[in-house]
């Protein structure tokens, strides 16, 4: 298993190496830069433009300049934002927990409710009740709408149906401004929540969605296999037919599917932050790129590579631990 774990980690770190270098070729190969008179203000002295310029090492050739942020970012320095005039680092750290705070409550959901729906879905043909078969085509063909509507759309229809129109939820935003820093410690964490709840249920929706496919199809294709049959001939309840030997074999290709998601998570995430107004990295990105903030959309990146690099290995890892085969030839 260790020596699984390692060889993950190292392509992990292989994947966060190319997408940084690959980003940072992008945004320099862009017209203009952030310092050209279109990106200051039309005071700016000649003289103060090219000072700036040399500061944030834009003066230099682009290998000098990659050679540059490479060497700072190893010594955990991401350089200054330019749009912000503070450390990439300090921004990022404000808005890192919100964006895992969303991206964790809406991926936890989405694969429980996915894995649960898309097992029940699968196991449908084993029972007899017509009533819960025309509930599972249901379910089916609302999920496979939801994976056909871009998540924009499913973010902008939750939030008129169960924000503008039912009131159900807040409209957007992480708290109640003005009321939130008069609260307690309670009823702050409960404000926190009541804005989570949309947002995270948009990702829960759009991340199951898809996992319940393809647990539903992984299910059905392990009940079909012998031993499944032997089981039963032997006697074991059918709920443990279902869960101990069908769920627990076909759960290994929906955790690693999981882990592929996450690239389409973090795109998904920037979509809804951006819709709900929730205070995190989507919405912060989005800004750099329209005001050419160089060192804060690369300290972006590096930071979501990171993220799907390592949910990438987790999920690896978590469906080698569900089946220990996975690792048997590599060791």
């Amino acid at each position: 298993m260790l020596r699984f774990l390692l060889g993950r980690l190292a392509q992990a770190a292989l994947v966060l190496a190319l997408a940084v270098s690959v980003v940072f070729a992008l945004v320099r190969a862009a017209p203009g830069d952030p310092l050209s008179e279109s990106g200051l203000d039309a005071t700016t002295s000649p003289a103060t433009r090219e000072l700036l310029r040399r500061q944030y090492a834009l003066d230099r050739p682009l290998l000098a300049q990659y050679t540059h942020f490479v060497g700072n970012a190893l010594r955990g320095e991401l350089g200054m934002s330019l749009s912000r005039g503070r450390p990439v680092a300090q921004v990022l750290r404000e808005v890192v927990p919100n964006t895992a705070l969303l991206m964790g409550t809406g991926l936890c959901i989405g694969m429980l409710g996915g894995i649960a729906l898309g097992a029940w879905q699968g196991s449908r043909d084993e029972q007899q009740s017509a009533a819960s078969a025309r509930i599972a085509r249901m379910t089916e063909r609302l999920g496979l709408a939801i994976i056909a509507t871009p998540e924009y759309m499913v973010a902008t229809a939750m939030l008129t149906l169960l924000a503008a129109t039912w009131r159900i939820f807040p409209v957007g935003g992480m708290v109640t401004l003005g009321v939130h820093e008069a609260m307690g410690p309670a009823q702050r964490v409960a404000d926190v929540l009541w804005h989570l709840a949309l947002p995270a249920l948009t990702l829960a929706m759009i991340i199951g969605a898809g996992v319940a496919r393809y647990q539903r199809t992984e299910m059905r294709l392990v009940l079909s296999r012998p031993f499944i049959r032997t089981a039963r001939a032997k006697g074991v309840p059918e709920g443990r037919v279902l869960v101990h030997h069908a769920l627990r074999n076909a759960l290994g290709p929906v955790i690693t599917l999981c882990g592929l998601l996450l690239p389409s998570l973090v795109g998904g995430a920037v979509f809804v932050e951006a819709i709900f107004a929730w205070p995190g990295m989507g919405r912060t990105m989005v800004d750099a790129v329209t005001g050419r903030d160089y060192p804060l959309v690369i300290g972006a990146v590096m930071v979501a590579s990171l993220l799907v690099a390592l949910g990438g290995v987790l999920a690896d890892v978590a469906a080698a631990v569900a089946d220990p085969r996975l690792t048997q030839g590599r060791r």
